[in-house]
């Protein structure tokens, strides 16, 4: 088994020099402050962090490694490579924070406009239509999100728990095994394809 600090090493590798501390709506673990580390600076660049994190997340050998994995990546999701973009996106979340979906939405949209492959965006856009009820415009966003980021393991999550809540068990079962295979460690995904597929045996597929 890897040592805490051996997968701390490999992960900071792996985003270009981001160091790591010690549900699909939390928020990522903080950004370093800027200048004393760096995230990838090019569309490249963020691709292959993204890539090397989700392999070893796959792989992760327990809950705390696969922990340090998720925040990593969760950082890079968060860093868009514009600076107008993060500010729009940091104050969108601060909207819902402050209970403001209204004005959490208006900064969506400007950034979705903006940047439109930008995949963040969407989840967190997706997040507000589910709070405001537009289950419908929800998962469209996470279809949005998750053909940017076929990986993103929020956005799986939050798919799957929308398809389970309207019914539609069998594809929400095929959405929680494709979140296991992403990241085994979810909370609550386990148990979740345990009782979907008892539900949906019972069904006669």
């Amino acid at each position: 088994m890897r040592s805490p600090s051996v997968i701390a090493a490999v992960v900071a590798a792996c985003v270009i020099g981001v160091a790591l501390p010690p549900a699909w709506s939390q928020s990522a673990p903080p950004l370093p402050h800027r200048g004393a580390t760096a995230l990838p600076k090019t569309p490249a660049e963020r691709e292959k962090a993204l890539s090397d994190l989700y392999a070893l997340l796959a792989t992760a050998e327990d809950e705390e490694a696969a922990k340090a994995i998720a925040d990593a990546i969760e950082r890079v999701w968060m860093h868009s490579g514009s600076a107008t973009i993060d500010l729009l996106l940091d104050r969108a979340i601060r909207a819902m924070a402050e209970k403001k979906p209204e004005l959490a939405l208006k900064l969506l949209d400007h950034i979705v406009v903006l940047a439109p492959d930008f995949t963040e965006a969407w989840n967190r856009r997706a997040y507000v239509y589910f709070v405001q009820n537009d289950v419908e415009r929800a998962l469209g966003d996470l279809r949005r999100a998750l053909a940017l980021d076929p990986n993103h393991f929020k956005a799986l999550d939050g798919l799957a728990q929308i398809l389970r809540e309207i019914g539609q068990k069998k594809a929400a079962l095929e959405a929680f095994k494709q979140l296991l295979d992403v990241h085994p460690y979810w909370p609550g995904a386990k148990q979740a394809v345990e009782e979907l597929e008892r539900e949906v045996d019972g069904q006669g597929i």
